[in-house]
């Protein structure tokens, strides 16, 4: 079981290898991860991507890890910052704990105690992704890879299952063949776009959507859920 399947995480160091490191062992425990080198950059990349978790070092070029925090935090925006410092300085921690940073992690650090911390932020901030969900006729619990529709279980494969939680959790909104393929099977898959199509009929036959009212299609734009 992945225990961060549909968490966003932002690693923010200009170092590569910890980079490296960092984003090969969480992508193993189901984060989608995107990564920056330096501050400016990941001002930028947190705008689009929307991370609920940060991991900032804070010795970087350009803007330092104390000023992209601050930022961050200033809209009052609900994300959770650990922040990374070869330093283990009390001012340090007070400075980062001023400006919002929700954590902090001196370096050198054990993956293992790192986890434990995105874990304990992800509890504090964010409950609601680590145990069930609910959005209009369904029930979601990421953990135990369970999907419930009108309260009753559906009996799905992983793959319909991460297809159903994606289309679920991205109602009213026009899915292409194409991006489905990318967020789900992911950038490496080789196979044609046409496998959508099977596993959306599949889809459609476990709910009794007959009528294609739940699951629509857009002919020329992909797919959209619609449920109030």
């Amino acid at each position: 079981m992945k225990g961060l399947n549909g968490i966003r995480l932002l690693l923010v160091d200009d170092e590569p290898n910890i980079l490296q490191f960092l984003e090969l062992g969480l992508i193993n425990e189901g984060a989608e991860v995107a990564v920056a080198s330096d501050g400016v950059e990941a001002l930028k990349v947190a705008g689009r991507f929307m991370p609920h978790v940060v991991v900032l070092d804070v010795m970087m070029p350009r803007m330092d890890g104390f000023e992209v925090c601050r930022k961050l935090k200033m809209d009052g925006n609900q994300v959770a910052v650990i922040m990374l410092t070869a330093r283990d300085e009390v001012e340090d921690r007070v400075k980062g704990l001023t400006l919002g940073a929700d954590d902090y992690l001196a370096k050198p650090f054990s993956f293992g105690e790192l986890l434990a911390r995105i874990n304990a932020r992800l509890r504090n901030q964010f409950p609601n992704l680590l145990g069930e969900v609910e959005y209009g006729p369904f029930r979601l619990d990421d953990a135990r890879k369970e999907l419930f529709y009108r309260d009753e279980l559906l009996e799905l494969s992983p793959t319909e299952f991460e297809l159903l939680k994606f289309i679920v959790m991205n109602n009213g909104v026009v899915l292409s063949k194409a991006y489905i393929l990318q967020k789900v099977w992911g950038y490496d898959f080789g196979g044609e776009q046409n496998i959508v199509e099977v596993y959306i009929r599949s889809l459609r036959e476990k709910l009794g959507d007959r009528e294609h009212r739940l699951i629509r299609t857009l002919r020329g734009s992909g797919y959209r859920m619609d449920f109030p």
